[in-house]
């Protein structure tokens, strides 16, 4: 690598903005430092800045921190226009199954296979490897409890894409069921204390609801 040349005063942030054009994953205020040759502090109060114009200037794009580092991300405002756009040409969008996978292996990590199929009611192995490929899942550990299954859980790609400084951010999954017997179905399906009868009564109720317990979707498509 050839030696740097020292920043000139009032340029700081445009490296930065190079930097952040060129980087697919966000990028630590301590990796952009080194790269630029100055202090952390100085990144990262640049970066600070450099969010703030953005947001206060309209931009369709902003500057947020997320998973630990920073990543220009499209602005809200322009989610309809954006989706509609990218969905014309992205053929690895993720599908139903993908999204009802990727939610459980989420709220539920680390999981296993089983675990994930308890919550869906059918075969997942297909979807998992798909959303593995995608790198959004990874694999966590082994349940020796249960012959050394393999667990699975989110990656750091999937908080950058979900705009998520860290699981804690995730919305309360109670928060999108129709009613309280689907809440309390949740909260034991998550706690691990699911009872039979809770989930046969929950179906007979939520024909219309059925994501929330997994349909049978033909997986092998993924």
């Amino acid at each position: 690598m050839h030696d740097l040349q020292p920043l000139e005063a009032g340029s700081l942030k445009a490296a930065l903005e190079a930097l952040l054009l060129v980087s697919s994953d966000a990028v630590s205020a301590l990796d952009l430092a080194r790269a630029l040759g100055v202090a952390p502090t100085e990144a990262s109060s640049a970066l600070a800045d450099l969010a703030a114009e953005y947001a206060d200037a309209g931009r369709g794009f902003q500057l947020r921190e997320v998973a630990g580092g920073w990543r220009l991300f499209t602005h809200p405002a322009f989610h309809e226009q954006v989706e509609s756009y990218v969905l014309s040409w992205d053929t690895r969008r993720l599908s139903q199954a993908a999204l009802e996978t990727l939610a459980v292996i989420a709220y539920h990590q680390p999981v296993s296979r089983e675990g994930v199929k308890a919550v869906r009611g059918v075969n997942s192995d297909g979807v998992i490897g798909s959303l593995r490929e995608k790198g959004l899942v990874r694999e966590a550990g082994r349940d020796p409890g249960h012959g050394n299954a393999v667990l699975f859980g989110t990656t750091q790609r999937f908080l950058e894409q979900f705009g998520l400084r860290s699981l804690r951010e995730l919305p309360p999954l109670e928060d999108f069921a129709p009613d309280e017997q689907a809440r309390q179905f949740i909260r034991e399906r998550l706690s691990g204390t699911a009872a039979s009868s809770t989930l046969e009564e929950t179906v007979d109720d939520m024909d219309d609801e059925r994501e929330l317990l997994g349909e049978e979707y033909d997986d092998a498509d993924e």
